[in-house]
């Protein structure tokens, strides 16, 4: 069944135990069913302080992340193996079963240069051992797509299924994004049929990263996409109010968005909810 969730950065800048603590809070007050929780620093997550928020939100979270630059996959495996350990260790104990994002490679890190073969069979590799860790813990993974002025590896739909494919882990699919797509993909509906086998999450964002339907997404065409794929995952509104200057450089966010917190996520949901009613998403 659909459930809907947005990413942190709707309301804060930088993960904090207190500025977690309160977008957990602003999320579930506002109706999400869970909010996306970007783990990007595991040594200094307070997993059981933001447990207890969770439960008292009344509800459940997501992680995603950006691999550190130093942890970049195709160059160095077993670097971000290491890390993406922690990352798993930090999320049993926050009781999440998610994991999504740019968990193969460093975010902004660019060769000037197409994959190799061998760098993508690196990434093959890793993030199947990975998966089987993964597995173990009873936690699912997905893979996002970006666009090509944040990474070489998989800026399509159809290329990240490729890799999801030879990996062959039950427990990994196919994390979309709308916003990456309005760059890469020729339309939003065929992209989402033809990976339907794989599709299990999607952000729901903006071509400029602000309120969702002030744009240029063609959003009648990603809700029939959607409906056509049967998807039945999670929809994620992804829009930033505030981000961390790391991110920031490596997502080339000069400027706030056209809306504030309140905004993005009160009309955000009400977007998504709409959305999903009138293409009878399931």
């Amino acid at each position: 069944m659909t459930s809907y969730g947005a990413h942190a950065f709707v309301w804060i800048g930088d993960w904090t135990t207190e500025n977690g603590n309160h977008a957990i809070s602003e999320a579930g007050k506002i109706g999400f069913d869970f909010i996306e929780i970007p783990l990007l620093n595991p040594d200094n997550f307070d997993a059981a302080s933001h447990k207890m928020a969770l439960e008292a939100a009344g509800i459940e979270a997501t992680c995603s992340l950006v691999l550190p630059k130093d942890a970049h996959m195709p160059h160095e495996p077993e670097k971000a193996l290491t890390f993406l350990t922690k990352v798993l260790d930090q999320m049993e104990i926050l009781g999440c079963t998610h994991l999504g994002g740019c968990i193969a490679y460093s975010l902004g890190t660019l060769t000037g240069l197409p994959p190799t073969q061998t760098e993508k069979q690196v990434v093959i590799d890793t993030l199947g051992r990975f998966a089987q860790d993964a597995q173990s813990r009873g936690i699912s993974l997905s893979l996002e797509a970006c666009n090509r002025y944040e990474t070489y590896l998989f800026n399509s739909l159809e290329d990240t299924r490729d890799a999801i494919k030879a990996i062959g882990a039950d427990n990994l699919t196919l994390h979309a994004d709308t916003y990456h797509m309005n760059i890469e993909e020729e339309g939003f509906y065929k992209p989402l049929v033809a990976t339907a086998d794989v599709l299990d999450y999607i952000h729901m964002s903006e071509s400029h990263r602000g309120l969702v339907g002030t744009g240029t997404v063609n959003w009648d065409e990603v809700w029939r996409g959607l409906k056509d794929a049967n998807f039945t995952g999670k929809l994620v509104l992804e829009s930033f109010a505030a981000i961390n200057p790391e991110l920031a450089a490596a997502t080339c966010l000069w400027r706030p968005p056209n809306e504030g917190p309140a905004v993005l996520a009160t009309q955000g949901i009400e977007f998504l909810k709409q959305g999903a009613a009138k293409y009878q998403l399931q």
